[in-house]
């Protein structure tokens, strides 16, 4: 009986040049592959889906973060200081001048190519946003944002790989000269040389279980989004930071989807008071911010018996209610929105519970303001540490312009000498795929989700990191000797799962390492802020050994 299985002995090998190699083809990996080409750069997008419909971004997105002059005027030091200070904000200081140069200049360049970036003829400043304070969040119609940066990578000569899983770096000495990939597709290693690569494979998925933790991709954000860039950056010896606190998100209950900023109602609790103090009946402007400023608000009033806490948009005008479903048909809330249709649940009449989306991780790759990693020759922007579809579209821009200019002058890396590297990875392929048996990667990914949920979730300690280290440690050693594939699809979740196994030595070691509470690091055993801790944490590996770093107040 045929099973799907491929039979393989050996994979070909597939050797492939260019001068830039773009891995990730969302926001941040079109808009630098974009920006590089213009500039006479060869370049080529690896991307394990497909750039039309992959990552964070895939769906579409409402909310632009920026800051046009002739809406906010010329006060640049209040918008910078809500840039750098509002309480979904992740920004760096060094970050605040070039995002307030640069921002218009991509909204308008988006604009033109034809992401509509105007509502109704004007700038559209809504949600995410105080009271008293500077609006910075554009909305924006980005259900097509996608189609329109792939269509303008492909204008410029840029080459896309679609299904094509890069899952390695490859360096000489101490610099980045391309990378492994994988074609599910045609079962093929390709061997990447490059004269520098961008890293840009977005978020992290999947580590912690779902609020429906039988299904694997009901997530927040997109949930092929693995933690690849960051596993891929470690195992080269990048440094990487923040990666021990964490990041909720929240939305309608068991429904896990991005644009809790596009509801318009206030967050209530079951006898109608209001949980936060910012707004009393909806506002399509300021929405509630509660849940920003407070991202454990829903666990915190179930875990005290006090909720459910809820989404009440009762009383808006049926015209605030068609606002607000236009922009979540945006933020790709088209199946939600459906489902209430299908169901009868209608917001003007009904409140909609609301809850937290278990966590993700907050911290990732550490580059610089003009897109530098830790690592000679290879750049980074986007979710792979800070990110939202602002950032991810500027810094791609900055760090293509970036890689750019200082490859110029490069020789394409050769990989000859690296042949024993492609050969020991290219038998890691080969024998997930060639076991007749073994565990699959939902196994491996479940596993690891409960060893992340019980000894590095929302209560952290020492006694319970260093067992979930062991455990970690041990589940690591069995997925790679009994982890299989049945076909090229599956080999690229058992990697994905792989990379979360590094992912999360990585939160594990940090939160360790943290020996205190602060935001979302919360240890019981340190349950209070240290002011000397008042610090980076970085993380890196040396001599295939991972080690911590300390690092200024400010990056």
């Amino acid at each position: 009986m045929d099973d799907g299985r491929v039979k393989v002995t050996k994979f070909q090998v597939k050797t492939v040049d260019c001068d830039l190699l773009c891995v990730g083809g969302g926001i941040a990996g079109l808009m630098s592959a974009i920006r590089t080409s213009e500039l006479g750069v060869n370049v080529i997008v690896a991307d394990k889906a497909n750039t039309l419909h992959s990552g964070s971004g895939s769906s579409g997105n409402d909310h632009f973060q920026c800051y046009i002059p002739e809406f906010h005027g010329q006060d640049t030091e209040a918008v910078s200081e809500e840039y750098l200070h509002a309480p979904i904000a992740r920004a760096r200081t060094s970050f605040a001048k070039p995002w307030l140069e640069r921002s218009f200049d991509v909204v308008k360049l988006w604009n033109g190519w034809g992401i509509p970036m105007k509502y109704k003829g004007g700038w559209e400043f809504a949600g995410h946003a105080l009271p008293g304070r500077p609006r910075i969040w554009l909305k924006y119609a980005g259900g097509n944002q996608k189609e329109v940066l792939t269509t303008q990578a492909l204008k410029r000569g840029v080459q896309i790989m679609n299904r094509t899983t890069v899952f390695e770096l490859l360096k000489d000495g101490g610099t980045v000269i391309g990378a492994l990939g994988f074609d599910t597709w045609n079962n093929q290693v390709i061997v990447f040389q490059a004269k520098a690569v961008f890293i840009g494979t977005g978020g992290v998925e999947r580590l912690y279980p779902s609020s429906t933790p039988a299904l694997f991709t009901n997530t927040p954000m997109f949930p092929f989004n693995t933690g690849d860039g960051r596993a891929m950056v470690y195992r080269a010896g990048g440094e990487l930071c923040n990666m021990e606190y964490a990041s909720p998100w929240a939305g309608p209950k068991y429904y896990a989807r991005a644009g809790k900023a596009t509801w318009i109602g206030v967050l209530r609790t079951a006898d109608g008071r209001p949980v936060g103090p910012f707004i009393t009946k909806p506002d399509k402007v300021y929405g509630d911010i509660t849940s920003d400023s407070w991202p454990s608000v829903f666990d915190d009033y179930m875990g005290s018996g006090r909720g459910p806490v809820y989404m009440d948009c009762t009383g808006a005008s049926d015209e605030d209610i068609e606002y607000m479903f236009y922009w979540l048909r945006h933020e790709g809330n088209n199946g939600l929105l459906d489902h209430m249709a299908e169901e009868g649940i209608d917001p003007r009449k009904h409140a909609i519970e609301f809850r937290t989306y278990g966590l993700g991780v907050r911290g990732g790759v550490l580059f610089d303001v003009e897109g530098r990693t830790t690592v000679d020759g290879l750049y980074s922007a986007g979710d792979e540490y800070g990110g939202g579809m602002a950032n991810s579209a500027i810094w791609g821009w900055i760090a293509g312009e970036t890689a750019a200019k200082e490859i110029k002058g490069r020789e394409i890396g050769n990989t000859r000498l690296l042949r024993e590297k492609i050969d020991e990875k290219s038998a890691l392929l080969d024998s997930i795929i060639g076991r007749e048996t073994g565990a699959t990667w939902q196994e491996a990914n479940m596993a690891l989700q409960h060893i992340m949920s019980e000894y590095a979730g929302w209560i952290r300690s020492e006694t319970l990191l260093d067992q979930g280290l062991r455990n970690l440690s041990r589940l690591k050693e069995k997925a790679l000797k009994t982890i299989s594939a049945r076909n090229g699809h599956e080999l690229g979740r058992c990697l994905e799962a792989l990379n979360l196994l590094d992912n999360g030595e990585m939160v594990m070691l940090c939160a360790k390492e943290r020996r205190e509470t602060r935001g979302r690091q919360n240890r019981t055993d340190y349950p209070f802020a240290n002011p000397l801790l008042d610090r980076v944490l970085a993380i890196k590996k040396e001599d295939e050994k991972p080690v911590l770093v300390w690092k200024g107040k400010e990056l």
